[in-house]
């Protein structure tokens, strides 16, 4: 079949478009017509080996992890799921057999694999994949959308709705709007929980797509104060709740505009990893921090269900085919995007 590979760590450059082996599938797996693949920031850390994604390459291997598709075969022991079915892909993939996966806490499971890192992925015409893994999709979801979803929706319902328990009358911080999770994020905060939305971007044009999409206020970081505008927005108050996927580049700050009672939802660093905390106000202000990592099945059963519907959706920046897997990182590593980047096969 054709596919994107890698054989080795580096640049956009080492990724191949051509051939590789057809995926055979096991007795509890499906084989997916793949249709649509989202970038994440995942695979350009794998591409590069780098954040603990190092391998040994005995094989070529197959980067993404968001999948949209239809199934075209279905192993021997598999049921509920049939040939011919629109689906979406979890990309992280759990054991189902142990104590957190019985009682509904997958993602705390240890025997996990994510697609697309630890296993072959999506820039590829076919994808083999647990049966458990697999979630149909309404007709109304396009593929390319319904492959924008899950790495990002799913932190952002886990964060923002499951655990923080945002409410109405609350306000959210959205750092980094333009982002996959950001534009994620903004829209559960808005049209889920009904909560005022803060969002912070780098450009006009970024902070006009940030307000299209749901956001109350945008914050250019660049040019303003981020908590002196968050006191003005907030009347000294502070923000409720906060879904941080940047890191150190805005702790410091945003840890001084918590209100009381806030929860701070980490789900990446991607502008790094350490920060000093504060341990007097995390009593004294009644503060609640915590990380997740994609989140549980009802997470994505809940975005497929509203993305259907239109409550949320799935924001595009650009769409390639396959064979330009290259220039689609290219672009992700510019940074001059808004939303996700899909790749689509034939």
């Amino acid at each position: 079949m054709k596919a994107v590979y890698i054989e080795r760590h580096g640049g956009p450059d080492v990724l191949k478009y051509g051939e590789v082996n057809d995926p055979i599938i096991e007795s509890n797996e499906v084989l997916v017509n793949v249709k649509a693949c989202a970038l994440n920031r995942l695979d350009l850390y794998t591409r590069a080996g780098r954040r603990g994604t190092k391998r040994n390459f005995e094989s070529p291997h197959v980067l993404g992890s968001d999948v949209s598709g239809i199934i075209i075969e279905v192993g021997s022991s598999v049921v509920g799921i049939e040939v011919g079915m629109r689906v979406l892909v979890n990309p992280r993939i759990t054991c189902m057999q142990c104590n957190q996966c019985v009682s509904n806490r997958s993602e705390l499971c240890l025997n996990t694999s994510m697609v697309g890192s630890e296993i072959m992925g999506g820039y590829a015409e076919r994808l083999a994949v647990p049966s458990t893994s697999v979630f149909p999709i309404p007709d109304s979801l396009g593929f390319a959308e319904a492959a924008s979803l899950p790495t990002v929706f799913m932190p952002s319902w886990n964060i923002l709705v499951r655990t923080a328990q945002l409410q109405p009358w609350e306000t959210v911080l959205v750092p980094s709007a333009s982002s996959g999770v950001g534009t994620a994020a903004v829209q559960v905060a808005r049209n889920i929980s009904k909560a005022t939305v803060i969002a912070t971007t780098s450009t006009k044009e970024k902070m006009d797509k940030a307000l299209d999409i749901g956001a109350h206020h945008v914050v250019n970081y660049r040019e303003e104060d981020l908590e002196t505008r968050i006191k003005e927005i907030t009347d000294g108050e502070g923000v409720n709740v906060v879904i941080d996927h940047v890191g150190t580049e805005l702790w410091n700050s945003v840890n001084r505009s918590l209100s009381i009672g806030a929860r701070y939802g980490i789900c990446g660093v991607t502008s790094g990893y350490r920060a000093e905390l504060q341990m007097g106000a995390m009593f004294t202000r009644y503060l609640t921090m915590f990380g997740v990592f994609m989140g549980r099945p009802e997470d994505l059963h809940h975005t497929i269900f509203h993305a259907g519907k239109g409550t949320i959706r799935g924001i595009i920046d650009s769409v390639y085919p396959l064979e330009e897997a290259r220039k689609a990182h290219e672009t992700m590593e510019s940074l001059n995007f808004f939303g996700k980047l899909i790749l689509t096969t034939n």
